[in-house]
C-alpha cells in the first residue's frame, strides 16, 4: 500500500479498493437488467409503472427510429426533458442507436438552447410539447434536423392522463398541440410501432463518447464535457461498490435530482438501472409531494442535494410521514451542513453522507463511508475505488503536506476525455492524467479530504484569505437559519468584504445585528460578515445548488447603478 494513499487503510472489508469493470457499453446495463429481472418494476412515475422488459423494448423502438431518420454512430442527440420515463427511454435508445447523448436543461432560454445545440452539433432533440415552441424557434440557427415531441400525459395512468392537460393549462397557461409532419415526430407514434431490427455498432468503451454534459458556465460559456462509455461505466460501478448492502433487483431509488444533471444521471438513473432497482421518478422537487412519495413508495436510496434535505426537514407536516425506509443517501452538488446531516439521520434512521465530484469526473470522486467506518464530520470523505487524489500548491504545483490548503487534483477512470472542441481549455485542466478541479481543500493524516471552497469563490479581504464555506457552516448552526450563502462583494477599502445572504425559517425574525453577534462568538473578526441580507429565497440551479455567482452579479449591478446616479 502506497503511503501516498493513506485512505486505503480506512476502507471497510466489504468495499474493494480496486474493481473489475465491464468492457461493454453503458446501454448493456439496461439489457442485462431486462434479461435478469424482466418483470421487476423499472420505473414508478406518478402512479404509472413499467417493467424492465417494457423499458428495454421502448428503448429499442426508439433506437430503431433514430437510425431510420439517419442517426449514425457518433451523432449527437439532445434530450430536453424533466425527470420522466421518456427521459430514460430516450437516453438508452440514443446509446443503443450508436448516438451520443446531449443532456439539455428544459429551463434553458432560446439563447442558451441555441448555443448548446450549435456547439454540440446535435441533429435530433427530444422535448416536451410545452417546450416545442421554444425549440422550433432556434431550429433554423442550429444543425437540428428533427424534433421528437412527447407529453407528460403519455406515461401517466388512467385517469391522470386525461386530467393532466387541464392541469398543464392551469400551470402554464397553454396547451400545445403538435402534429407529426416534416421534421416533427411524435414519441407516442414511435412507441406504437412494432419492434424493428437495430443496427449494432462496435463500441470502444475507452474512446467512444456516451455523453456531452454541459457545465454550468460559471466561467464563461458552458463547455461540453466529453464522457466516454468507460467514464460512466466505472463511476456507476464505483457508486454501487460504495453501497455494499444494496441488493440487485431489490432497491428503490428516489430520483428527484434531474437526470440532465450528471449527478442525477449517474447516481440515480445509471446506478438504479445497473442494479435493476426501481426508479421512483419525480419531475420536480416539491417538499410535500416528496414526503408523500417516500411514505407510500418506501425508497431505500435517496441521492440528493442539501437544499432538498433542508426543504423536507423544514416542512411543517414532516412528522406525519414515515421516512424510515431510507437506508442510504449520498449528498452532492453543494456542501452538506452538519446540522442538516444530523437532523436527517435522526428522522430517517438511515445514513446521509457528503460526497464530492464534478461534471468532468462523471461526477463522483470522493465520499464518506456509509457504514462500519467512523464518519469524519465536515469531510467529503476519501477517494472512490481506483481513484487517486492529492493537494497541490496553487503557486508551484507541488504536492502539499497533510493539513495545508491547496488545489484538489484527481486521477481515475471516471475522468473526462476533455472538453468538446476546446483543446486549449482541456489542456488547462487535464495534465498528465490529473484533473485540476479549481477547488481548494486539504487532506488530514488519515487520508480524509476537506473542501474549503472554490478557488474563484475565495474572498480576499484586507489581505486575508477567507473561505465562504467555513462561515456558512456557522450560519447553518443558528436555529433560525434555513439556508445561507456567503460571497465576497466589492469594498473600496478592503478590496472585498464578506456578505451573508440568509433565508430564515418560517416564522423566525432575526436582525443583522443579532446575527453578527452570534457569528462573532465562533469566528475571527476578519471572517465575520460585514453585511447581512435576509431573503425569502435564494437563486438556485435546477439541481438545488445555490448560485453564489448570481448574487455577486447582483451586487456588482447595484454598484454600477449607484455610480450612474452620481455620475
Amino acid at each position: 500500500m502506497s503511503e501516498s494513499r493513506p485512505w486505503l487503510k480506512n476502507y471497510p472489508k466489504d468495499i474493494p479498493t480496486t474493481i473489475d469493470y465491464s468492457t461493454e457499453p453503458v446501454q448493456k446495463f439496461l439489457q442485462k437488467s431486462a434479461e435478469s429481472f424482466p418483470e421487476k418494476i423499472a420505473i414508478h412515475f406518478i402512479g404509472k409503472e413499467m417493467t424492465y422488459k417494457q423499458l428495454y423494448q421502448d428503448a429499442l423502438k426508439f433506437a430503431v427510429y433514430l437510425q431510420e431518420i439517419g442517426i449514425k454512430k457518433g451523432d449527437r442527440v439532445a434530450i430536453m426533458l424533466p425527470n420522466t420515463p421518456q427521459g430514460v427511454v430516450s437516453y438508452f435508445g440514443i446509446l443503443i442507436a450508436g448516438g451520443i447523448v446531449v443532456q439539455t436543461n428544459p429551463l434553458y432560454t432560446e439563447r442558451e438552447l441555441e448555443y448548446q445545440m450549435s456547439d454540440s452539433g446535435a441533429k435530433v432533440i427530444v422535448t416536451l410539447d410545452i417546450l416545442y415552441p421554444r425549440v422550433s424557434k432556434v431550429m433554423p440557427q442550429t444543425n437540428l434536423q428533427h424534433i421528437i415531441v412527447t407529453a407528460i400525459k403519455e406515461y401517466l395512468p388512467f385517469p391522470k392522463n386525461l386530467i393532466y392537460p387541464f392541469i398543464q393549462k392551469k400551470q402554464y397557461g397553454i396547451v400545445v398541440k403538435v402534429k407529426h409532419e416534416g421534421p416533427i415526430h411524435l414519441l407516442s407514434e414511435i412507441m406504437n410501432r412494432s419492434l424493428g431490427q437495430v443496427k449494432e455498432y462496435d463500441c470502444n468503451v475507452e474512446e467512444d463518447l456516451a455523453l456531452l454534459q454541459y457545465t454550468g458556465g460559471t466561467t464563461g460559456a458552458p463547455k461540453g464535457v466529453m464522457l466516454t462509455h468507460k467514464n460512466l461505466i466505472t463511476n456507476a460501478t464505483m457508486s454501487q461498490a460504495w453501497i455494499p448492502r444494496c441488493r440487485p433487483g431489490e432497491e428503490s431509488v428516489l430520483s428527484i435530482v434531474p437526470f440532465f444533471h450528471v449527478y442525477g444521471m449517474t447516481v440515480c438513473m445509471l446506478l438504479a438501472v445497473k442494479m435493476a432497482g426501481k426508479l421512483i421518478i419525480l419531475p420536480k422537487f416539491d417538499a410535500l409531494d416528496t414526503l408523500k412519495t417516500i411514505h407510500k413508495q418506501r425508497p431505500t436510496l435517496f441521492p440528493g442535494a442539501p437544499t432538498i434535505y433542508i426543504g423536507l426537514l423544514n416542512h411543517p407536516d414532516l412528522k406525519k410521514y414515515d421516512l424510515s425506509s431510507i437506508n442510504a443517501c449520498i449528498s452532492g452538488s453543494a456542501p452538506l451542513p452538519l446540522e442538516v446531516q444530523e437532523k436527517f439521520e435522526e428522522v430517517t434512521k438511515g445514513k446521509l453522507v457528503e460526497g464530492y465530484g464534478l461534471s468532468e469526473a462523471s461526477p463522483v470522486t470522493h465520499s464518506n463511508f456509509l457504514w462500519d467506518v467512523e464518519r469524519i464530520k465536515g469531510s467529503i470523505g476519501v477517494p472512490y475505488p481506483d481513484t487517486d487524489s492529492k493537494i497541490i500548491s496553487i503557486d508551484t504545483g507541488e504536492p502539499l503536506p497533510v493539513g495545508e490548503i491547496g488545489e484538489i487534483v484527481i486521477k481515475g477512470p471516471q475522468i473526462m476525455k476533455g472538453y468538446w472542441n476546446r483543446p486549449e481549455e482541456t489542456d488547462d485542466v487535464l495534465k498528465e492524467g490529473w484533473l485540476f478541479t479549481g477547488d481548494l481543500g486539504y487532506m488530514d493524516d488519515k487520508g480524509y479530504f476537506y473542501v474549503v471552497d472554490r478557488k474563484k469563490d475565495m474572498i480576499i479581504a484586507g489581505g486575508y484569505n477567507i473561505y465562504p464555506r467555513e462561515i456558512e457552516e456557522i450560519l447553518y448552526e443558528h436555529p433560525d437559519v434555513m439556508e445561507a450563502v456567503v460571497a465576497g462583494v466589492p469594498d473600496p477599502y478592503r478590496g472585498e468584504t464578506v456578505k451573508a445572504f440568509i433565508v430564515l425559517k418560517e416564522g423566525s425574525t432575526v436582525s443583522g445585528e443579532e446575527m453578527n453577534q452570534y457569528v462573532r462568538k465562533y469566528l475571527a473578526a476578519y471572517k465575520v460578515p460585514r453585511l447581512y441580507e435576509f431573503r425569502k429565497e435564494l437563486p438556485k440551479t435546477a439541481v438545488g445548488k445555490i448560485l453564489r455567482r448570481m448574487l455577486v452579479e447582483e451586487e456588482l449591478q447595484k454598484l454600477e447603478d449607484e455610480a450612474k446616479k452620481h455620475a
